[in-house]
């Protein structure tokens, strides 16, 4: 047998502390090795022990969540994934920036009863550890760091008769799709996204990329009409769907069944794309674990419409674009800093 993961909890709550352990400790791959009351502890821990994994709050005295990130990813890059409390939640999105690779909300405030309510998903995220790049997480963050922000350039013109641009990715995935954004000439065309996030974060993950792109960027509204320069989230917790109407393309959006594994779904987004959009869609997967969206590579494939996967050179999880590319439907594989570049030249022909 491979032996557990081993964990170090940081949070100032006592309370926390002790929950969380015992929800880590609830799965045998699991171990618990430390816990730190805060950055500065949690440093002391990490050195000691060496962990595989840390769950980091984020707000705590003396050392918060964020500068003990960038201590960690500067002297021991380790798999981190943050806890936050829903007072918190752009705060996240910082915490990703830093290197964190996931993040879990806790219910209902930073000391919460209701904190059970995450150990099946807490344990998951912890899990997945074992197929996170850290050399991959580690050259992003320098490269981010590196890069001097795009200046805005004229709109181009679109003569590769592409009319719309799906991409669907999960753990990573915020961060990805930001320097896709940030790194795209705007281009006449709308974009949809299905990103694996919990409710109400894609919608605060639209509002910050928004502020650092010169796309509009918001959550996809039922019945609302695609507009050239927009991109579409998918709300976290629902479905979202293109369909061809009379007047263009129409977002749709459903609650999601208690039997659906993703929601949203990069499959059911991107599949749908296809049947509306035929050879004239770019479909592109980008870091995630699991298999969601291979099944909607080969039908927009069947379809006649374009195809990308992001490179193991890049992807912080590999799941995703892998079962992806396996399939033998994905065009072009190419690292994240390539992707930007691909995009126009498919839709500007």
């Amino acid at each position: 047998m491979l032996r557990p993961l081993r964990a170090v909890v940081i949070d100032d709550s006592a309370y926390n502390r002790v929950t969380i352990s015992r929800m880590l400790e609830s799965s045998p791959k699991i171990k618990v090795v430390a816990t730190a009351v805060n950055g500065e502890d949690g440093i002391k821990q990490v050195m000691k022990h060496k962990p595989d994994v840390i769950t980091l709050d984020l707000e705590m005295p003396v050392m918060d969540g964020f500068a003990f990130l960038r201590w960690l990813m500067a002297n021991l890059p380790t798999p981190v994934i943050a806890v936050s409390s829903r007072s918190s939640d752009r705060s996240v999105f910082k915490a990703l920036d830093l290197g964190a690779i996931d993040f879990i909300a806790k219910p209902g405030g930073r000391v919460s009863p209701r904190l059970e309510e995450i150990e099946r998903d807490l344990v998951a995220k912890v899990l997945q550890v074992a197929e996170i790049r850290m050399e991959n997480l580690r050259r992003r963050i320098t490269d981010q760091e590196e890069t001097a922000p795009r200046e805005a350039e004229p709109p181009a013109v679109c003569e590769g008769g592409i009319e719309l641009v799906a991409i669907g990715c999960s753990t990573g995935g915020p961060p990805a799709l930001q320097y896709v954004f940030q790194n795209l000439p705007m281009l006449p065309i709308p974009i949809v996204v299905a990103q694996h996030m919990p409710q109400a974060f894609t919608r605060l993950f639209a509002e910050r990329v928004n502020k650092l792109t010169s796309y509009t960027v918001k959550e996809g509204d039922d019945g609302e009409m695609l507009e050239n320069g927009t991109i579409y989230v998918a709300p976290g917790g629902t479905q979202m769907e293109v369909r061809r109407t009379a007047e263009g393309l129409q977002i749709r959006t459903f609650s999601a069944k208690v039997t659906d594994l993703y929601a949203p779904s990069v499959d059911r987004l991107i599949i749908s794309a296809g049947q509306a959009c035929g050879e004239r869609l770019v479909a592109i997967i980008m870091t995630g674990m699991g298999d969601d969206g291979a099944q909607a590579i080969r039908r927009v494939r069947e379809l006649g419409g374009r195809t990308i996967a992001e490179s193991p050179q890049t992807a912080i999880i590999f799941g995703m674009p892998n079962e992806a590319i396996k399939t033998g439907c994905v065009d072009q594989v190419l690292p994240l800093g390539e992707i930007p570049g691909a995009i126009q030249r498919l839709c500007t022909g």
